[in-house]
């Protein structure tokens, strides 16, 4: 059960045909369709179907979510499993950032090492949770970066069965904000705000590595709330890096946004601008998608 597949090994194989990304809103969808490459949608839910958390079961109407799975790509085949990518609310699962001084050559060692250090700092108990991470590039040979990501397992696997018994097989799972970095080709520090519902995540970047990945609950996010969350990731930015001009990046904020507090541009790809609810999507074709 893998949470987190590099572009690099995503491209040994044709993506699939399908892809879904969850949230709290609906389901953004690409799937195929006559005459072209793919085609992409939203089928909403109503209020309550879905609740994302870390800790408890986000499902809470199952039927409703398998309906609209249904209306999206009606069953043919009992029999053929169609693969599928699958992406995660950001607040369902946990992304991390470690490092480490040196990192054992054994996966398996890296792996438990990886494990103990996040031992208690998840809101769940990481024996009982998947785990995937990458060590990425870092400008300094004498430290590793690690990207860990985590999800308790009976979340993931309330959202895997739901895509299963409408004989899908979710090969590739991965979560909507490191889908969505995809979309971001500039270069420089940079901060990404992502505002999906009720919640903000917010990614740091340096030289193309990430540095924080944050997700904070706000019912309303004001522009008050969203620039208390900010401010301290950009002195974060400024103590750590030394980056006191760092890009702001916007994704699912509506126009003119958090004007009145510094220069931003918003994120956009090949397949256009993102919404609150397709971010994930629309990054994850923009990594597969010729």
């Amino acid at each position: 059960m893998s949470l987190l597949h590099s572009l690099e090994n995503l491209l040994k194989e044709p993506p699939p045909s399908y892809a879904f990304e969850l949230s709290e809103a609906g389901i953004a969808y690409s799937r195929p369709s006559a005459g072209k490459d793919f085609e992409t949608g939203f089928a909403p839910f109503d209020p309550g179907t879905l609740v994302t958390s870390p800790t408890e079961d986000n499902v809470r109407r199952a039927d409703v979510i398998a309906a609209q799975i249904a209306r999206i790509s009606p069953l043919q085949d009992v029999k053929k499993r169609r693969p599928a990518a699958l992406i995660l609310p950001d607040y369902a699962a946990r992304v991390s950032v470690l490092d480490f001084d040196s990192l054992p050559d054994k996966p398996d060692e890296q792996l438990a090492l990886v494990r103990f250090r996040l031992k208690k700092t998840l809101p769940f108990d990481i024996d009982s949770a998947a785990l995937s991470y990458f060590v990425q590039p870092s400008a300094d040979p004498k430290r590793k970066e690690v990207v860990a990501v985590s999800v308790a397992l009976e979340i993931i696997a309330r959202y895997e069965a739901l895509f299963r018994a409408a004989a899908f097989h979710p090969g590739t799972v991965t979560t909507s904000g490191l889908a969505a970095l995809n979309l971001y080709r500039g270069e420089g520090p940079t901060v990404i705000a992502k505002l999906e519902g009720r919640v903000l995540t917010v990614m740091a970047l340096v030289e193309g590595s990430l540095k924080l990945f944050r997700c904070v609950e706000m019912e309303d996010a004001t522009e008050e709330d969203v620039l208390g969350v900010l401010q301290p990731t950009f002195a974060y930015m400024e103590d750590e890096f030394a980056s006191p001009n760092s890009r702001l990046v916007l994704c699912g904020f509506p126009a003119g946004a958090l004007a009145g507090w510094r220069e931003s541009e918003t994120m956009s790809g090949r397949f256009g601008a993102p919404g609150p609810f397709n971010a994930g999507l629309l990054g994850y074709l923009e990594g597969v998608r010729n």
